[in-house]
């Protein structure tokens, strides 16, 4: 193959037999440096395509104070008795709580309440119907839907800024979707060394039964269906 070059003298057009055979050179050479330049291939590579992305939906047994109440009563829970006779027990010589939260859940034969609370030591209790709403000690009446009337107190308990605590919500009708043996549940606040709340029993004074779950501190008050 004969060297090609490139002059920058201009040169006369060649005569028309000298210019074929030079075309015919070129083609035996495989092309002009044009020709070789625009034969050049550029590849291109596919972005791959993204992974879709799949957030998990939120299980609803889940929920903040729902499923921890739950597990833990399943284990806890004495069996219900067969009257409705007062339940109590005595709170710890240490105990300085608040009631911090108060829920009201229903489940398959019952229906639960929960005092959650913060502080020291452990709390007592004393449920027991009674035969009007009134707030102890004011008797002031107190506006709770249902037939009967369950009165939850809360012993070993101080006032909030004893604690450092924020008191759950005074005076708040509480109920649940679907409930069968509590309409509704009300938190009237601490007082000398207790805490209270008004539980609206549907139809006649149904068995409880109330007991103690920890990490965090509640105590429970279910009332059969």
């Amino acid at each position: 193959m004969l060297p090609m070059t490139r002059s920058r003298t201009v040169r006369r057009p060649l005569l028309a037999g000298t210019a074929v055979a030079v075309l015919a050179l070129v083609a035996a050479c495989g092309g002009t440096a044009d020709e070789a330049s625009d034969d050049t291939t550029t590849t291109v590579t596919a972005s791959p395509e993204p992974e879709p992305t799949t957030t998990a939906s939120p299980d609803p047994s889940a929920a903040p104070g729902t499923g921890a109440d739950d597990a833990q009563a399943d284990a806890a829970a004495p069996p219900f008795p067969a009257d409705t006779s007062t339940d109590t027990a005595d709170a710890s010589a240490d105990a300085a709580l608040t009631v911090t939260d108060v829920r009201v859940g229903h489940h398959d034969g019952f229906d639960r309440v929960v005092l959650e609370l913060g502080g020291t030591g452990t709390p007592g209790w004393r449920v027991e119907y009674t035969d009007a709403a009134v707030a102890d000690p004011s008797d002031e009446v107190v506006e709770v839907a249902g037939d009967a009337v369950l009165r939850v107190t809360v012993e070993g308990t101080v006032l909030p800024y004893e604690t450092g605590l924020t008191e759950a919500p005074i005076g708040e009708p509480l109920s649940a979707a679907g409930s069968t043996a509590v309409a509704e549940a009300v938190y009237l606040g601490a007082f000398e060394g207790q805490s209270q709340a008004l539980v609206g029993v549907t139809g006649e004074p149904r068995p409880f039964r109330a007991y103690l779950l920890q990490d965090p501190v509640r105590v429970v008050v279910d009332v059969q269906g």
